[in-house]
């Protein structure tokens, strides 16, 4: 099974585009559709996807856009004849709101939305992307091995109390709900940071500027979470921010969360120190 996340009736003839933002995420989505054997194309975004990728493809297997050039990017999509396309990768958030290019299609879209944050505008973009008779794939597929799975993954006893890791997984979750971010970090019952528009690293650094005995990192997602863009990513910066901070134990969403090079975090996290868990 090429990936638990395809649908039933995936067609691996059909192409895929993938939509690439920053980091190793995209990157290791091409890399398992090329071993998988499927069409791939590549529409690319300047100053965000990177540029060693968008040198992997062939002129005419790639495009290149700026952030906000709706109509450009369907317009790529029809020429590369997809059948399929997969986000992958963040877009700096910043530019959601200050760094967009937007063509007529798209400040349409923007007009018509009530609510201006990630979520609203990159599910406008997918409802585009499918009317124009393009799926869109789960954001997951391809990487079922790169997940986060249950129990203690980095060997060893978890070193917060069931009780304490309760606590962080219900913030989480709640915090999650109320669309405010997908991680919070706790201690000893106590509520130290909340992610919210900043992003999971600056939450750690915030977190990291108190007492950092016993706090704990949970990661999460929203009950009813779009997996067709919007997807919660543990990797190896994260891991790096998280030794800056001072803070040694987290907790991901089994199943949900992906770690990118996992085998590699594990490692590392081991060597640093630093224990990871999975729960469901």
């Amino acid at each position: 099974m090429l990936s638990r996340f395809l649908p039933e009736d995936f067609d691996t003839a059909k192409p895929i585009t993938l939509i690439a933002g920053q980091g190793r995420y995209p990157v290791l989505v091409a890399d398992a559709i090329r071993r998988a054997g499927i069409p791939i194309r590549l529409l690319a975004f300047h100053e965000e996807t990177p540029p060693e990728l968008y040198a992997t493809f062939p002129e005419t297997e790639r495009r290149m856009v700026y952030v906000g050039q709706l109509g450009k990017a369907l317009r790529a999509l029809r020429e590369f004849g997809a059948g399929y396309a997969l986000m992958a990768g963040q877009i700096t958030p910043k530019r959601l709101f200050g760094g967009l290019h937007p063509d007529l299609l798209a400040i349409k879209i923007l007009f018509s939305l009530k609510r201006r944050n990630a979520e609203t505008i990159f599910g406008a973009l997918a409802a585009e992307i499918e009317k124009a008779g393009v799926r869109m794939l789960d954001a997951r597929c391809f990487l079922d091995d790169q997940l986060a799975s249950t129990g203690v993954m980095t060997g060893g006893k978890f070193p917060i109390n069931n009780e304490y890791l309760d606590h962080g997984i219900h913030i989480a979750r709640e915090s999650a709900r109320l669309d405010i971010g997908q991680g919070c970090v706790v201690r000893k019952g106590t509520v130290l940071a909340v992610e919210a528009f900043e992003g999971t690293d600056e939450m750690l650094r915030r977190a990291g500027t108190f007492k950092t005995d016993g706090t704990l990192f949970v990661k999460t997602v929203k009950a009813n979470q779009d997996y067709r863009f919007d997807v919660p990513v543990f990797g190896q910066r994260t891991l790096e921010v998280m030794r800056e901070s001072g803070l040694h134990a987290a907790a991901l969403e089994a199943g949900r969360v992906i770690m990118l090079d996992k085998p590699a975090v594990v490692a590392q996290a081991k060597a640093w120190g630093i224990s990871l868990c999975g729960f469901e």
